[in-house]
């Protein structure tokens, strides 16, 4: 039986962790947190529960959907029917994205006909540019040098559009506005995510807070797969030897044969051999914010919302999540949020508050009980051209040490699907299968 160290308890260290441990090797994972799930946590103040962002998958994440249900936590989650997005601007403007029950690429077609954001001429550009976006293959690497943004100018769409709808999706998916973004991300984002199959957008969220979802209910389960899981050690070093690799922690050596280092770039970049990676550095940090407002009442109706001419992107409703017996919490997640990261958490509640009175005429009449910041310097890699050369994949030059992150070399963006899938993968090269050994794994059949 192989000995496996995972370092990492985010969903690529748990995935991976449980897939060696399905392919009949003695696992151990060490996380230098007190807690399991990596940038999904949550926090309590008050006496409610705050989730640190608002990570949505869509119903084309199948591995980390598969990833849920070996956690044993599909039903804590979501997901809509039919994609159906309320876009909402100040003033009471409102519109939405929202498929039909045509065949993909149809299926948007009377969304975007309808979409009031946009001028009649706009709308006609977009449905050319979503064609135009449906021929081209994200693999190609000459789509990794070039923006998004750029190529959407040469297909017609004006500085409005791009805004107001195209932003809408890549930003809160690639991390960076379109101007910036690869356009190599974004068709994945748009093909594997809008284009390609007509379910493939409907929308997936937490109904509970996401330290349990992928916290409590992934120790449960790393624990039913004999995983052991060793939290609040921090891992000091990894040195290759004869018999193997000694891994050195806060809390004493551990011996393993393979070594699956499942930690953001800096951290792992700083703990295997030079060169093992590359320049992961480079790859760089998008950040993230979110502003969670507490209100004495409701002021919404909606589960969730994207909002354009506005600072506001998009709205959460985790009244249900946090536990708040009356009234209504809102949580405005902020991607790519350069302008705000680094702002006092007291202007940052009052200026969104004002501007989610804009969106919401009711949030201006009711009190804010409580107003709350999250932030997330490092999110995501920045996923701008020139990433996919320096996106490692799961192994390295070293025998017997593999890595794994959302930042890792899957084809998605940095995602909770990315994270899943690189896992899975490296994994998959660190124990390969022998007939008989373990459970034959539904994870890997969703990767």
């Amino acid at each position: 039986m192989s000995r496996v160290v995972v370092v990492g308890g985010g969903l690529a260290g748990m995935a991976a962790a449980l897939e060696a441990a399905d392919r009949g090797a003695r696992v151990t994972l060490v996380e230098r947190r007190e807690k399991l799930g990596g940038l999904t946590w949550s926090f309590q103040r008050k006496g409610l529960w705050f989730d640190n962002g608002q990570h949505v998958f869509l119903r084309c994440c199948t591995a980390y959907r598969t990833f849920l249900d070996r956690l044993g936590a599909t039903d804590q989650v979501v997901l809509q029917d039919r994609l159906d997005v309320p876009v909402l601007a100040p003033g009471g403007r409102r519109s939405a994205i929202r498929r039909s029950g045509l065949p993909a690429p149809l299926h948007l077609g009377p969304a975007l006909a309808r979409y009031r954001f946009l001028t009649p001429a706009d709308r006609l550009r977009s449905v050319r540019a979503a064609l135009a976006l449906r021929r081209l293959d994200p693999a190609d690497p000459a789509l990794d040098e070039v923006t998004f943004g750029e190529w959407l100018a040469r297909h017609g769409q004006r500085p409005a559009a791009v805004e107001r709808l195209w932003d809408l999706i890549a930003l809160p998916t690639v991390n960076v506005r379109a101007a910036e973004a690869s356009l190599a991300l974004a068709v994945k984002v748009f093909r594997t995510g809008m284009l390609d199959a007509a379910d493939a957008g409907d929308i997936g969220w937490s109904s509970v807070p996401l330290g349990q979802l992928h916290g409590t209910n992934g120790a449960r389960a790393l624990a039913a797969a004999g995983v052991g899981v060793r939290l609040g050690v921090p891992v000091t070093g990894l040195a290759r030897g004869a018999a193997g690799w000694v891994v050195s922690t806060g809390d004493g050596d551990l011996e393993a044969d393979d070594v699956i280092v499942a930690a953001p770039p800096p951290v792992a970049a700083g703990l295997v051999p030079p060169g093992a990676l590359g320049p992961v550095e480079d790859l760089g940090a998008s950040p993230i914010v979110n502003v969670h407002l507490v209100f004495d009442r409701r002021v919404t109706d909606l589960a969730f919302c994207a909002c354009v001419d506005s600072p506001v992107q998009f709205v959460f409703d985790r009244t249900g999540s946090s536990g708040l017996p009356a009234g209504q919490y809102l949580a405005i997640s902020l991607s790519g949020a350069d302008a705000d990261i680094g702002r006092r958490p007291e202007a940052l509640v009052r200026d969104y508050h004002q501007a989610l009175g804009r969106i919401f005429p009711a949030a201006r009449t009711a009190r804010l009980v409580d107003g709350a910041v999250s932030r997330e310097h490092a999110a995501t890699f920045r996923g701008r051209p020139g990433t996919a050369a320096l996106r490692p994949g799961a192994r390295t030059p070293v025998p017997g040490l593999f890595v794994a992150g959302a930042w890792c070399a899957t084809g998605w963006p940095a995602t909770m699907e990315g994270a899943v899938r690189s896992g899975l993968a490296a994994a998959r090269a660190a124990v390969p299968r022998s007939p008989g050994a373990g459970r034959t794994t539904d994870l890997e059949a969703a990767a």
